[in-house]
């Protein structure tokens, strides 16, 4: 995290939270006047677990997930429905432009240097399809009951179960 500047730290949460936020505030307004709606907010599985080389956009997508999880029991009563959205690797250019350093410090080679390498090797071959991606979140949000949280692909399921199980015997 040390590599990355605040210029770009600002960048992030600027779009990835700001934009999210200004979002609600357009679509608030209309949605409590007609009493219900589905707001979906594309967090990541990085909203839920950090990864290396990406602290600050894990960061950023954090900020999505309480701000989804706060704005859900706010709108709740008010028959607006809020869902965030947490894919994991997709074939998107996400993983290029996201794990960028501003400086590379050799310090880091091993660790956020490797994953930086890795993100950038993986761009257009990720598994996860994005028009299925797609059609799911239409699915979830034309269900019933739209879960609070959509997990999008097999290594967002899997993190997520290695995360609880990390808490340990409750």
């Amino acid at each position: 995290m040390e590599e990355t500047d605040e210029a770009n730290t600002r960048r992030l949460f600027e779009v990835n939270f700001y934009g999210t936020a200004n979002m609600i505030h357009a679509a608030l307004p209309g949605m409590r006047g007609r009493r219900g709606g589905t707001i979906v907010n594309l967090s990541s599985i990085g909203g839920l677990i950090g990864f290396t080389g990406v602290g600050y956009y894990c960061a950023s997508k954090f900020a999505v997930e309480g701000l989804s999880d706060t704005l859900r029991r706010e709108v709740q009563p008010l028959g607006i429905r809020v869902m965030a959205v947490e894919p994991s690797g997709f074939r998107t250019e996400w993983a290029g432009s996201s794990s960028e350093a501003a400086t590379v410090i050799s310090d880091y080679d091993r660790t956020a240097g490797e994953a930086r390498r890795a993100y950038h090797a993986s761009v257009g071959r990720q598994a996860g399809d994005p028009a299925r991606a797609a059609q799911a979140i239409r699915d979830a949000v034309l269900a019933t009951e739209p879960p609070h949280n959509l997990l999008l692909g097999n290594e967002a399921v899997e993190l997520t179960l290695e995360k609880i199980n990390a808490f340990g015997p409750m």
